[in-house]
Parts: C-alpha cells; sequence; structure tokens
C-alpha cells in the first residue's frame, strides 16, 4: 500500500515550514510541554471529544479519550483532544435535533481550521453520531468513529427496566392509578445505572450500530457497553487504527457510497431500529454525495427480516444481552445475502471480510434469519395526501390490529395544547380515535423534537387502552412504541396538509399499502389551504434564525441547505 510521506501530512503546513508563522506554531506547542520529536514527522490526530458533565451517555469519555491517546501515542501519532458541542438528548432543550448541524458544523470547522491530519470521533449520545460523521465526512480527512456503548440493564424490584421504554409504560400506570408515586420514585432510581447511552434500541444503540454497517467504527465496536474492559480496549486499537489510516489516506468518502448505505438500511431494519434514523441517513448520505430517497427505505423494509429481539421491537432484550449474543456482527452474519459485503471499511479490510468468525451465541436474543421475530416491514415509509413527502411509522413497535385503521381526528394544534387537554375528562376521544398533533417538525417544533409518542388520554387508560393512532410532524425517541406516524412532510408550520386537518376528520392508515389519507375531499382541501395564514418564525436572532431561514424538511434530511453535498472547500490559507 502506497504510504504518505512525513511532508505530505497536512500538518506540515503548520509545523514543517522554515518561516516566522511556524515559528509560532512550533513555539506555542512547546509551551504546552512537548518537545519537537514528540509531533515532527508524526499525524496529528484530533480527538473530537462531546464529553460534558451535563451528559450522562458521555460522562466515561473523559477516561475513554485518554485510553485513545495510548493507542495514538503507541501507533506513532500526536493527539490532540479537541472539546465539541455536546448533545446530551435528556437534558437540552427544545431538542437536540435543533443542534446536530451546530455540531456537524463545528467538527469540519475544527478540523479544517487547525493542523489536524486524522480525526477520532467520539460520540454515541442520539445525535452526536449522525453530526460528527456529518462534518468528518464533509471535511473527508481520515476519520475512525468510538462509539459511547449502551449503559447495563435497569433494575426494579425483580423488573428488568429499559431506557425510555419502561419510562413510557410506567408513565402511563402511574396515571392510570396501578402504581404510585413510592413505585414512580424507586424506577427513577433504579432505570439508569451506569454511564452509556439507552440500553434498549433507541436512537443511540440505533445510530451507533449503523455507524458500524457504515464501515466507520471497528468491528464489533457498536455492541459493547460502556463500562466493559472492552470499551477501552477498543478505544485504544480505535487510537491506533486512525494513524495507519493517515498513513494510507483513507477518508470518509472512500468508505460511504450508495452500496455502504444500503447495508446501514438493512441494519436498522433488522434491528427494529428508530424512525429517526431515517432523517440522519438521508442527511449523512447527502454529505457523501448520495441521494437517499425514502423509497429505498420501504425497498429494504419488504425484504429484510427484524432479527434483534431487543425492545422497544422485541419483547424483552436489552443492549447488553444483544452484545453477549453475538452483537452487530453475529447480526449482519444473518444478512449477508442482503449486503454488500466487498464495501470498504476503517479497517482497510472489506464488510464481509470483517464478519468473518461471527456467531450467534444466543438465538433468543438474535434470532436466526429461519425464526425472524418480523419477516419485513420493521419501519415503514407511508405516502398520501395528508404526507404527500412522505412519513414514518415503527411497524414493529405498533398495535398490529391498529396498523390497518379509520378513526376521527382528535387535533392539538401544539405541544401546550395537547398537554394542557389531554388529560381533560370532556376531551372528545375514544380508543378509536386518531390523535393528531401539529406544528412539531423542523421549524414548528423547533427543531422537530421527540413529541411524536403522544400520551394516552387519562379517561382511556383508566379503561384498559394502551396504544392509539397518533400522527405528527414531529420525531419520536427510538425507545418509544405504539402505533406513531411520525415526520409528516412537508410539516403543518409551512402549509402541509397537516395543518389543515379538522377535530371529527376521518385519517386512514394503511401500513401494508404504505398509505396515510385524509378522507376529506380535494375540493375542501383547497378551501381550507386557501384561509390558512403561516405564523411568523420564531427566532429574529441568533443560532435560531440561521436554522430558520436554512433548514430542510424531514424527507430531506434536515441538513441546512449550504451544507449539502461535497462543493469543495480550499484549505485555510497560513499567514
Amino acid at each position: 500500500m502506497i504510504r504518505k510521506k512525513p511532508e505530505e501530512l497536512r500538518s506540515y503546513r503548520w509545523y514543517g515550514a522554515r518561516d516566522l508563522r511556524a515559528f509560532g506554531h512550533r513555539s506555542r506547542t512547546a509551551q504546552m510541554g512537548y518537545d519537537r520529536s514528540d509531533y515532527a514527522g508524526k499525524p496529528v490526530i484530533a480527538i473530537i471529544n462531546t464529553w460534558s458533565d451535563i451528559n450522562p451517555c458521555h460522562t466515561h469519555f473523559r477516561q475513554r479519550a485518554e485510553e485513545v491517546k495510548r493507542g495514538v501515542w503507541q501507533a506513532g501519532g500526536f493527539p490532540v483532544e479537541m472539546p465539541a458541542m455536546s448533545l446530551a438528548e435528556p437534558m437540552q432543550k427544545p431538542t437536540t435535533m435543533m443542534y446536530r448541524n451546530f455540531l456537524a458544523m463545528e467538527c469540519e470547522e475544527l478540523l479544517r481550521s487547525y493542523p489536524a491530519d486524522g480525526a477520532v470521533l467520539m460520540g454515541g449520545c442520539d445525535k452526536t453520531t449522525p453530526a460528527l460523521v456529518m462534518g468528518a465526512t464533509s471535511m473527508n480527512l481520515p476519520a475512525i468513529y468510538v462509539p459511547a456503548g449502551p449503559m447495563l440493564r435497569g433494575h426494579w424490584r425483580e423488573n428488568t427496566l429499559g431506557s425510555g421504554s419502561d419510562t413510557w409504560k410506567y408513565w402511563a400506570e402511574l396515571r392510570a392509578g396501578n402504581i404510585d408515586e413510592r413505585d414512580w420514585q424507586e424506577i427513577e432510581d433504579g432505570i439508569a445505572r451506569s454511564s452509556g447511552t439507552c440500553m434498549t434500541m433507541g436512537t443511540a444503540a440505533t445510530m451507533m450500530s449503523i455507524a458500524e454497517a457504515l464501515g466507520l467504527a471497528l468491528p464489533g465496536a457498536s455492541s459493547i457497553p460502556a463500562p466493559d474492559s472492552n470499551h477501552s480496549k477498543m478505544a485504544t486499537l480505535a487510537g491506533k487504527r486512525i494513524v495507519d489510516m493517515v498513513w494510507e489516506d483513507l477518508k470518509p468518502r472512500d468508505i460511504l457510497d450508495a452500496r455502504s448505505f444500503d447495508n446501514a438500511i438493512v441494519t436498522l431494519m433488522a434491528m427494529g431500529g428508530s424512525t429517526n434514523a431515517l432523517i440522519h441517513l438521508v442527511a449523512m448520505a447527502g454529505r457523501a454525495g448520495v441521494k437517499l430517497p425514502l423509497e429505498r427505505f420501504n425497498e429494504f423494509s419488504a425484504k429484510t427480516p427484524l432479527l434483534a429481539n431487543v425492545r422497544p421491537s422485541g419483547d424483552k432484550y436489552l443492549m447488553e444481552d444483544f452484545y453477549y449474543a453475538g452483537g452487530l456482527r453475529a447480526l449482519l452474519s444473518e444478512l449477508r445475502d442482503l449486503l454488500h459485503l466487498n464495501c470498504k471499511t476503517v479497517t482497510g479490510k472489506t464488510l464481509g471480510e470483517n464478519l468473518q468468525g461471527a456467531k450467534i451465541y444466543n438465538p433468543e436474543v438474535i434470532r436466526p434469519r429461519t425464526k425472524p421475530l418480523k419477516a419485513s416491514g420493521g419501519l415503514v415509509v407511508l405516502r398520501g395526501n395528508l404526507a404527500p413527502n412522505g412519513a414514518v411509522i415503527k411497524a414493529s413497535a405498533a398495535t398490529p390490529q391498529l396498523l390497518k385503521h379509520v378513526g376521527k381526528a382528535v387535533v392539538f394544534e401544539d405541544y401546550n395544547d395537547m398537554a394542557a387537554r389531554i388529560d381533560r375528562d370532556d376531551l372528545q376521544a375514544d380508543a378509536d380515535s386518531v390523535l393528531v398533533l401539529r406544528n412539531a417538525g423542523p421549524l414548528g417544533g423547533p427543531g422537530m423534537p421527540e413529541w411524536g409518542m403522544l400520551p394516552v388520554p387519562k379517561k382511556l387508560l383508566k379503561q384498559g387502552v394502551r396504544d392509539m393512532v397518533r400522527v405528527s410532524d414531529a420525531r419520536m425517541s427510538g425507545t418509544s412504541y405504539g402505533t406513531c406516524v411520525l415526520h409528516v412532510a412537508p410539516e403543518s408550520f409551512v402549509g402541509g396538509p397537516l395543518a389543515l386537518v379538522r377535530n371529527g376528520d376521518l385519517i386512514e392508515l394503511d401500513a401494508e399499502r404504505r398509505l396515510l389519507n385524509l378522507k376529506v375531499t380535494d375540493e375542501e382541501l383547497g378551501k381550507r389551504k386557501a384561509a390558512w395564514k403561516p405564523a411568523p418564525r420564531k427566532y429574529a436572532r441568533g443560532y435560531g434564525a440561521v436554522f430558520s431561514q436554512h433548514i430542510r424538511q424531514a424527507d430531506e434530511g434536515c441538513d441546512f441547505d449550504f451544507l449539502e453535498g461535497t462543493a469543495p472547500i480550499p484549505e485555510p490559507e497560513i499567514h
């Protein structure tokens, strides 16, 4: 393999010249306690670390960064840790989705503006993974992804608890009067027991797995629980590998192409992954110059079996169990005929080579191809007059009998309206109603918050109802479940058909036929559209104003219009 020469390193422009500026770069590096022999002629590795005190998913990243550095030093590189915005899903408001593109820009510009030859991307909490991949792909320096890994199982008395999924479950039981405040407090204290991301198949686990399937992480890295000693070893191995990737000049766009994104979609479907992945994959593909229409998801949904018996699509197990059962390599080994096995990966080997020797150790957790949880259709893209540009439903986590349903709409104008009325006894709703939430999309939310799993009205909970058809232009947590139609596009805030729904209108959902329709005539919809008035944008200044001016709709990946594509950006001049 042809290897770069030291003077061909990008960082050589900062450190190798014999001029005034290079003197300043070297003298300031000496100021930090480094000798010239520490970095001269060596790849400078930027460790983009999304650790912060307020991100519980990444609390171990302080230590993992040191372990990455150990690997970089051992392989003959020069590690430089660079903190980046930490998108803490449980804490950041109005939603981390508002700031995914912010982190993507920060990652790209950190790598461009400093003397980096390669990058280690440290993420895991929901939006950090796509953001880092988007930024690194746009910059297109050699990069490897280090996933945060899932936390340990939760426990309450004799019950195993799963992030998010059991939060919604027991919140419903509390509202129904089936558990008390003491029970609820004990669940609160037992559901999150270690560092790491949600241990259900939420957005974090989904996107970490997708990054590995794309070829951007070491084989098996995405499933290792955060507290496991193997996670520390993986971080050091990633630090070692990135140094060789720099010498080999192996970059994200050498790895990411249409075939690798097909592999990612297969992974998503087989894992029963998060609906959020559709938005992120479209955006990530766009940064690599790959068009990813929503129809592509339906193509793979129809032929990919659900094999991961991990909640919420599965009925029992969590990511810790998935790891012990063989992890992502074991799952993908069952799907070889659906995968492009010759795709490149960060190892320098193909995906097929990385899967050699993979084995399922617990067929109840990772089902064999002959005994899937569901033959096909884990996620389904819907279209119709209510969602002309598409909507999505996680069919694998829905109530089967509700996947073909017609019901009367109960409309909530926004989240505050829903919160104020959902538990009122006079709410005109029954088990067959379709709950509709609007003004929760990219502009309406703003930021498309995870409000799509609307709560079942309290009066219906007391009657034993635990699921209803719900329709919105919002997202929902990957840990959520139920018959929730999401990402309705165009969103209501810009005058999409969801803005025109009225109480009592009939809404038809037919997941098998991929349909979402409002049973109102075109003539009537035309009259309603003519009377519709747009609301003012929510931000007049700051990042929110930039967001409002440039955000794309859900079917387009919610990237900023000026960040899409692969147009070249010149390297900074050094003066």
